[in-house]
């Protein structure tokens, strides 16, 4: 008897069918992958497992017991657990309180908070996802954040974990570690279903695999009866064009974007620690590391949002260390969020409105001290066409639009006017395969027009498919800038992304 049956189940929004007949089991001790595009349907059928949405029809089968979750808090009470793809956290609050908010521990409603923290403490230690419990969440970065979500679920001794992305914010080693935990759990009767948009682990971690395109099934087999190029068919309903990073000639007369001695100190802290890197026309620098260890700061410094304590940078000569942000973007900086719904978008505008946010200042859309709106509309309809961007019309509010979609619009926003240079901050962070062709497409692209590219990304497998160099990032330093050949030692890159410099040495490159 399979531990969990949903059958047949149909949801629709707005008149739109989000899930059409689809069916999903999963046995006790099984890891099941789910895989699909954005608007697949994939999250929509398991936020009506948690309970957070309800179904239009169907079934769903717990341990044989026909079941119907009206909120997360019935789901709990069977031990399923869920960390979502935009977390569940409240920002005002501890790490310890997010993990037992809405928990009736003993002593309730004065709970022993020492005793609390140190089960956290403990369960966090025990599968290595290290957090200060007395931190707040909106101090914590992205990757802190994913910890705090996984922690909840083994917190609550979850029976059956669904993970989206879990592992998207490791090292390689740490990876392999999380692996070994989802095989202890699976070897102790607990189940797992992952949501992951990397094949490869799949292919390695995974009993079975169910497909979904279009909010219907496609296919559910074993893992070890398919493969990788059969996965991706099944996904995207075509084969994927092979990315190739070409060589590319440097354009000699440009200095290109250049960091000398780059540090950052806040209240004390030192968040940078003199950086100096030079990335040159027709390159692309990927920084691996893991997530807040400086990323975000280096970004911002770039970018002019925060004042470096120390050091210059440079764009082709030209010295913009005290440069205003939008001075910078008008000598040819472009960006890419990391957060394309909080940073990168205005959510409730148009396609037309968010295109402007960057253009806005163009001569070419100002007249009389107007916007032309039929430029500007022209403009838009062109990016839609060039970028491929699905969308009703040019009026539809982005938060409309799929996430794959959204990040067209930036890309197309933000490559307007040949870029000299272009910071791309987890470009493809929460985008499905076909999404993520595109944008890294994109991205090689803007690399051979001579566009000199810093990728941040979490994404280890992204940082050496498009990188010509890779700088390991630890507490703000670069550990080590090294080519990305054959011959790159990954077992080195990964211990230097945990700051294990000592063992790094013994490795060689």
């Amino acid at each position: 008897m399979a531990l969990l049956s949903m059958k047949n189940i149909n949801k629709s929004f707005f008149g739109k069918m989000a899930n059409k007949q689809v069916s999903f089991d999963l046995e006790q001790g099984e890891i099941h992958a789910l895989l699909g595009e954005n608007g697949a349907g994939k999250t929509t059928l398991m936020n009506i497992l948690y309970g957070i949405y309800a179904k239009d029809s169907g079934s769903i089968l717990w341990k044989g017991q026909e079941v119907s979750f009206t909120s997360p808090r019935d789901a709990i009470a069977f031990r399923i657990g869920m960390v979502h793809q935009h977390f569940m956290l409240v920002p005002t609050l501890t790490v310890s309180q997010n993990i037992t908010l809405g928990l009736r521990e003993k002593g309730y409603p004065f709970p022993n908070r020492r005793a609390l923290k140190a089960t956290i403490a403990e369960v966090s230690k025990k599968y290595g996802l290290q957090i200060d419990v007395d931190a707040y969440v909106s101090t914590l970065s992205v990757g802190e954040q994913q910890r705090v979500e996984i922690i909840k679920l083994l917190y609550r001794d979850a029976e059956l974990l669904i993970l989206d992305e879990p592992t998207a914010m490791l090292t390689p080693q740490e990876t392999e570690y999380f692996f070994q935990v989802l095989r202890k759990l699976r070897a102790d009767g607990r189940s797992v279903i992952i949501i992951t948009h990397r094949i490869p682990e799949i292919m390695s971690i995974t009993d079975r695999v169910t497909v979904l395109r279009d909010g219907c099934n496609v296919v559910t087999a074993k893992t070890s009866d398919i493969t990788e190029q059969e996965l991706s068919q099944y996904m995207i309903g075509r084969q994927l064009n092979s990315i190739q990073r070409e060589p590319v000639v440097p354009d000699a007369g440009r200095e290109g974007l250049l960091l000398e001695d780059l540090s950052l100190k806040e209240k004390g802290i030192q968040r940078l620690d003199s950086l100096s890197l030079r990335i040159a026309p027709g390159e692309i620098v990927g920084v691996a590391g893991v997530d807040g260890n400086g990323q975000k700061e280096l970004v911002e410094v770039i970018l002019g949002i925060r004042k470096q304590s120390r050091g210059k940078i440079r764009l082709d000569g030209a010295d913009m260390s005290s440069m205003s942000v939008l001075e910078r973007k008008k000598l040819g900086i472009g960006y890419i969020s990391d957060d394309r719904q909080q940073d990168g978008l205005v959510m409730d505008m148009d396609l037309k409105d968010n295109m402007l946010l960057k253009t806005h200042t163009a001569p070419q859309f100002i007249k009389g001290g107007l916007i032309n709106t039929r430029l500007v509309r022209e403009d838009t309809q062109k990016a839609v066409e060039e970028y491929a961007i699905k969308t009703p019309d040019l009026n539809t509010p982005m938060r409309n639009l799929s996430g794959g979609n959204q990040q067209k619009l930036i890309l197309a926003r933000e490559m307007a006017g040949d870029p000299k240079a272009l910071v791309a901050h987890q470009p493809t962070r929460g985008l499905d395969i076909g999404a993520t062709e595109f944008v890294q497409q994109q991205l090689l692209l803007r690399r051979s027009y001579g566009c000199c590219i810093l990728l941040i990304s979490s994404d280890l497998e992204e940082v050496l498919l498009l990188s010509d160099r890779i700088a390991v990032i630890y507490k703000g330093r670069f550990m080590g800038i090294f080519p990305n050949t054959k011959e790159l030692n990954l077992s080195r890159i990964g211990l230097m992304m945990a700051g294990r410099t000592s063992e790094a040495r013994e490795e060689s490159l």
